[in-house]
């Protein structure tokens, strides 16, 4: 299932989803029903870190999402989150991201997971044009003891961005045997208008993020983490700074 790039520091923390992106529906229990699952979660966050930046200004987070998924792969949901523009009305206090696509195995050991997502914010200024379509694919497998991930997202030149934009991901996970932790890693590359170096006024529109993490699921579908952010370029507080981030979630 698609790794929510939007939430991927939050999903990192989970155990290794992004933004995760997403985890809209990673590591959440399903309910069957007719050939369709449905899965879900709530998350509680410190920061809500998107590929290293900063969307709640430094601030906690309340994040959730609904997925519904086919015995197909094919699945299509929902995810949001509080956010916080620092008052430029911009993005408004929420973003609701949409999402579908196929995930499944291409071949053994191999899975594949492509899709489409769109980024919208309900509550920000009228006439301001911040919604924008991001397709993506992500290429999974198992090196050894360790869960690997690749993937590539890539928003075209629309009217919510000043131009395109490339970002590259891959993140890596392994659990503990014996214990109810996961170790997880991600590092990013970001080529485009969404890049941190803009945002912090360099000029330069490509950087990397990254991530290193633990998590551990309790009382069934609980799940504690924390985890390490951060993204090349200035640090500015509560922005692009290196943060710690920690998490409480709950999944049905």
């Amino acid at each position: 299932m698609l790794t929510s790039i939007r939430g991927l520091g939050a999903a990192t923390i989970l155990g290794l989803s992004v933004v995760a992106a997403p985890a809209f529906a990673q590591d959440e229990s399903t309910a069957a029903t007719g050939g369709l699952s449905v899965s879900g979660s709530v998350t509680l966050v410190s920061d809500y870190r998107f590929r290293g930046v900063s969307l709640s200004g430094g601030d906690p987070a309340i994040q959730g999402g609904v997925t519904v998924t086919s015995d197909t792969g094919f699945y299509v949901g929902t995810w949001a989150s509080s956010i916080d523009d620092g008052g430029t009305d911009v993005f408004g206090d929420v973003e609701v991201d949409l999402f579908g696509g196929w995930s499944g195995a291409v071949s053994e050991g191999i899975g594949l997971d492509v899709g489409l997502l769109y980024y919208a914010y309900p509550s920000n200024g009228a006439g301001i044009d911040a919604e924008y379509f991001e397709p993506y694919a992500t290429v999974s497998g198992d090196l050894g003891p360790v869960s690997a991930k690749f993937g590539v997202n890539y928003a075209w030149d629309q009217k919510g961005l000043a131009d395109d934009n490339l970002y590259l991901h891959t993140e890596l996970s392994s659990a503990i045997p014996t214990t109810p932790l996961t170790l997880s890693a991600h590092l990013g590359y970001t080529d485009g208008s969404l890049a941190p170096t803009l945002l912090a006024g360099t000029g330069d529109d490509s950087a990397f993020d990254w991530s290193v993490g633990a998590s551990a699921t309790v009382l069934g579908s609980v799940t504690l983490g924390v985890s390490y952010v951060g993204v090349e370029g200035p640090s500015i507080d509560g922005l692009t700074d290196d943060a710690v981030v920690v998490s409480l979630g709950a999944s049905f």
